[in-house]
């Protein structure tokens, strides 16, 4: 599936900042390719750069690194749900209390980058067995009614999104 398959009722206005961040690529394809930066991203990022932030209030980059696992983790699993056709609405997270307890003094790059690959690649390995049909079924999470495939779609936008700024304003 393309981002060019979705339509507007697929996601909400506020995720199209990550949709933006995204051109019109195949789905599993930009997963991939995200993981591949990533992987690359950290491997060539020296230890003592994780606890760094570029200002007072901002997070560090293992907070950013960590506050994206995060994030995909939730998506997948509303992905998850809403391919089951399950028409529970979901409730929203707080993304600044999430990281208020997510201690990464203590984490090694290695095992950042080891979680990361795990929730990648289950990500990838959902939507690789999703039918076409699933790809459209919505559910309702933080108010907001979304696709499975738009879910997708934003997972690998909120990623590019975030990297952009380790980059801009990190580097």
């Amino acid at each position: 599936m393309q981002k060019s398959d979705l339509s507007p009722t697929e996601y909400q206005e506020f995720y199209a900042t990550y949709l933006n961040a995204i051109s019109d690529v195949d789905l599993i394809g930009e997963l991939q390719s995200g993981k591949n930066w990533m992987v690359k991203y950290l491997k060539n990022l020296e230890d003592s750069k994780l606890s760094y932030s570029y200002g007072k209030g901002k997070w560090t980059i293992a907070e950013v690194i960590m506050h994206i696992i995060d994030t995909e983790r939730v998506f997948q699993y509303r992905a998850f749900r809403f391919s089951k056709n399950d028409k529970s609405a979901l409730p929203g997270f707080d993304q600044d209390e999430y990281i208020l307890h997510t201690d990464v003094t203590s984490r090694s790059k290695e095992s950042i980058l080891q979680e990361y690959l795990s929730v990648r690649e289950a990500s990838i390995t959902l939507y690789q067995n999703l039918k076409n049909k699933q790809l459209q079924y919505t559910g309702i999470a933080s108010s907001i009614n979304w696709s499975v495939a738009g879910i997708g779609f934003v997972i690998s936008g909120h990623q590019k999104h975030h990297c952009s700024i380790l980059e801009e304003r990190y580097f």
